[in-house]
């Protein structure tokens, strides 16, 4: 099984490309952190851990829409395995394919948002994924708060 679950901040804007086909990508970096006391010295100890995830189609663009740099974010998927050649040099990348993600903080509009931070959509199909069709609508409003795993 390959299964990845994370949350934390991204670290930047998300990254916006388009494929020949039309259909979205988005590349963020999302940053994790842990702390704990050092049994030694009895100090409080933080690591920050950074990772690169890329969501397609209707995902990529959600969260294009509404997701910047510092928001915090919940992602599910699944690790992918790369190399590329620099400069003569291997070079090898770990990817998380987002699946599937949930807002964790309610959306900041500035006009008293209340609803819940989470929602959850209907499943996105694989070929929405590749060929960038368009799901019909089938969410209660016009935000997706989670969208499931490509099947």
């Amino acid at each position: 099984m390959n299964k990845v679950i994370i949350m934390g901040n991204l670290g930047q804007d998300p990254e916006m490309r388009y494929m020949p086909s039309g259909s979205a990508v988005a590349n963020i970096s999302v940053a994790t952190s842990r702390s704990w006391k050092d049994k030694d010295s009895g100090e409080k100890k933080e690591e920050t851990s950074w990772h690169r995830c890329v969501a397609f189609g209707r995902t990529a663009e959600t969260i294009g829409e509404y997701f910047s740099k510092g928001r915090k974010i919940l992602i599910e998927g699944r690790l992918n395995y790369g190399s590329y050649e620099k400069d003569g040099i291997k070079r090898y990348t770990t990817d998380i394919v987002i699946e599937r993600f949930e807002f964790v903080e309610k959306r900041d509009s500035g006009q008293g948002d209340d609803r819940p931070a989470e929602r959850q959509a209907q499943p996105a199909s694989q070929e929405q994924a590749s060929d960038s069709a368009e799901a019909p609508n089938e969410f209660e409003d016009d935000i997706p708060f989670m969208l499931p795993h490509p099947a």
